[in-house]
């Protein structure tokens, strides 16, 4: 069974969307991913936060994926079923709509070959971008945090409640709080051992806003062996914030632990690894290989090079993925876009909500007529 899982969602590749093409996967045998052009998501939706390129390099990266779709269309049709030999197409549960409010599906639904798969509760796009633009560090811990609650309401929500009134939110565009569960991680986890004749490679960081910069690093860490088992160590939101301040980590640790388990490269992840790399973790996982990127290596709280103890055994390794992209970046696209961002949120919403208000409509006139036939 060939299915295609074709993307709006893809203007910032988040767990979320692994988890949608995992649960998409599972429903056949080979599955095909259309990511849309930066011109397309602008179109409908906004800005996008990543360019085309380095989406379509994202999502091939996800390991659920078998083969990608570059510039698909935004509104997906039996010719693009057909054209890519796709049994039927899959989505979430959200709703996408085009930039007159017309649901993208309408075709492929009508004809019975679109399937469904549940929403991951607690992240979207819209959460993680209003995260960046609060410049504060309660966003992991203090949901409730008044500076919060009301930040969201300015982002994206206050059209929808002036508009539809107190109840008035789109079940699908919102901020809500994400909540790991030991079932999620199995599910992402790859669950393999590593074998006799593996490199087992450990790399170790706080892989933020899980981006294109991270995804090159692993892919040139992955080939560094003809056969490696990739460790990564993350660390927790505590000790990034350390040595990183500011509002980071944007991502929570269980957060940052799906994204990363979502990578093709990566074979098992270290949830809170330690920050020195210290002979326990080095014996207890058998590591042949350390490698750490071209970002800044920040010392540990007693002032020591956290990887001294792999370069006194000499399996250190600096490794340059030609991608200069940090997280940082990341957020100063978010800030400069600020209000593009923030409008973009607020029509979504708006739209979303329309359609919610015909849906309603609808079913309440079907009540009706189904009554009306019921009395005679």
């Amino acid at each position: 069974t060939i299915i295609n899982s074709c993307g709006s969602f893809y203007d910032m590749v988040h767990y979320g969307h692994s988890n949608q093409l995992r649960q998409a996967k599972a429903m056949g045998d080979y599955l095909i991913a259309g990511v849309h052009t930066d011109a397309e998501i602008s179109k409908h939706k906004g800005p996008p936060v990543f360019t085309q390129e380095e989406r379509y390099k994202m999502v091939r990266a996800i390991k659920w994926v078998d083969e990608i779709v570059e510039g698909a269309p935004y509104v997906t049709t039996l010719e693009t079923l057909d054209k890519h030999n796709c049994d039927f197409c899959v989505h979430g549960d959200d709703i996408t709509l085009t930039v007159d409010g017309k649901d993208t599906y309408e075709e492929v639904k009508r004809a019975g070959r679109y399937r469904e798969c549940r929403r991951t509760q607690g992240v979207s796009t819209t959460d993680l971008v209003g995260r960046m633009l609060l410049m504060t560090k309660a966003h992991h811990s203090n949901i409730d945090n008044p500076d919060y609650q009301q930040h969201t309401d300015n982002f994206g929500k206050v059209c929808a409640l002036a508009l539809y009134g107190p109840k008035g939110h789109s079940p699908w565009t919102g901020v809500s709080q994400f909540l790991q569960t030991s079932q999620k991680i199995i599910q992402f986890a790859s669950g393999k051992e590593p074998q006799p004749g593996d490199t087992i490679i450990y790399v170790a960081g706080a892989f933020d806003l899980f981006h294109i910069g991270h995804v090159d690093f692993l892919e040139m860490v992955y080939k560094q062996a003809e056969r490696p088992y990739v460790i990564v160590g993350l660390h927790f939101d505590q000790e990034v914030n350390r040595y990183k301040g500011k509002n980071y980590p944007i991502m929570n640790i269980h957060e940052r632990t799906l994204s990363v388990l979502a990578c093709r490269y990566v074979s098992e992840v270290v949830i809170g690894a330690p920050y020195a790399v210290g002979k326990d973790l080095l014996d207890h996982f058998k590591v042949d290989l350390v490698c750490h990127g071209k970002t800044e290596v920040f010392p540990d709280k007693d002032e020591s090079d956290p990887y001294a103890e792999p370069k006194r055994r000499g399996i250190f390794r600096a490794i340059d993925s030609g991608n200069n992209l940090t997280t940082d970046d990341i957020v100063q696209r978010i800030i400069e876009n600020r209000l593009q961002f923030e409008a973009r949120n607020q029509k979504k919403e708006a739209k979303e909500m329309a359609v919610i208000e015909a849906m309603k409509k609808r079913d309440q006139l079907e009540q009706s007529e189904a009554a009306a036939q019921n009395a005679h």
